[in-house]
């Protein structure tokens, strides 16, 4: 019986040196030789996680993996030394089986918060520092647990959102973003001078130090986008590195502004054609209308 505790001591012991070695190497950005030839080796040398995100992550899976283990190993254990001193261990696995079937049906939103968690990090749907819609809540993801995520949005709300509840994700963080402007011009305006006008100043931004490190690829101008009452709505869009896309759009903004001023190129203002009458009192025209919607309104065939 002695045996059996220190082989489970040891076994345990075993997986979690295995199990920390992975989830260093896995911090690092590698993984052992096998796994190099492997989707795996393509996953973390794709550069996309920072490496504290990555590092959180592999810390939490390590921690979930060791947890797992320390309880397969000695319930394992417990089991065969209950054996070993000469009792049937028949019936206690089946009682264990009914307790956990009677566990998961009391306990269906933990388990399925805590799965949903462990799927979220696995598949790193989103992580710390990350602008994310979770659907009920928008905003910048402070903590990643198994079971809630922690997210504050733009007012300083905190939302602690439940895992299980969550059914789509849209992660603006991952890899590129796009700053997508709309810009309105009057309907008297020159639509190729407009656009070669956008074309040169999104262009000139993207040759800015400043900004060259933002912008990953070459502004484009897209056209025309529609027609509103007001004016022609046309569209410019830059791809930009993660959560840099807003800093890009007003930059863009307020130097477009300074160079249709320059060209005096108009921006549109809300417009509405108003008829008046003239030659009546004021109330008078009013007055009548009224009256003569009253005579129609009674009129009968």
């Amino acid at each position: 019986m002695v045996g059996l505790l220190v082989g489970g001591f040891l076994v345990r012991w075993i997986l979690h040196r295995v199990i920390d070695r992975i989830i260093l190497r896995a911090a690092e950005g590698t993984v052992p030789g096998v796994l190099q030839r492997g989707k795996a080796h393509k996953i973390l040398d794709s550069g996309a996680p920072s490496m504290q995100r990555r590092e959180q992550r592999a810390r939490t899976m390590g921690s979930l993996l060791k947890s797992i283990t320390t309880g397969v190993v000695f319930t394992v254990v417990a089991f065969m030394v209950i054996s070993e001193l000469g009792y049937d261990i028949g019936p206690l696995i089946a009682s264990a089986g009914i307790l956990g079937i009677a566990l998961g049906f009391g306990a269906q939103s933990l388990v399925s918060d805590f799965l949903s968690g462990v799927f979220m990090i696995l598949e790193d749907q989103y992580g710390v520092g990350d602008v994310v819609d979770l659907g009920e809540a928008t905003g910048v993801v402070e903590a990643v647990g198994l079971r809630v995520s922690r997210l504050r949005d733009v007012n300083g709300t905190v939302w602690y959102v439940r895992n299980g509840e969550i059914v789509r994700v849209g992660n603006q963080s991952q890899n590129w973003a796009r700053t997508v402007l709309d810009i309105p011009v009057a309907y008297t305006e020159n639509l190729d001078r407009v656009r070669a006008v956008l074309a040169d100043t999104a262009e000139v931004l993207h040759e800015d130090p400043d900004y060259a490190a933002l912008i990953l690829e070459k502004p484009e101008v897209w056209g025309v986008e529609r027609w509103d009452p007001d004016g022609i709505v046309v569209r410019v869009v830059l791809k930009t590195a993660p959560l840099e896309q807003w800093n890009v759009a007003r930059e863009l903004r307020e130097r477009i502004k300074e160079r249709f001023d320059e060209l005096d190129i108009e921006i549109p203002l809300p417009q509405r054609v108003v008829w008046t009458r003239q030659g009546e009192p004021p109330g008078q025209s009013q007055q009548g209308d009224r009256a003569e919607t009253s005579a129609q309104s009674d009129t009968r065939p």
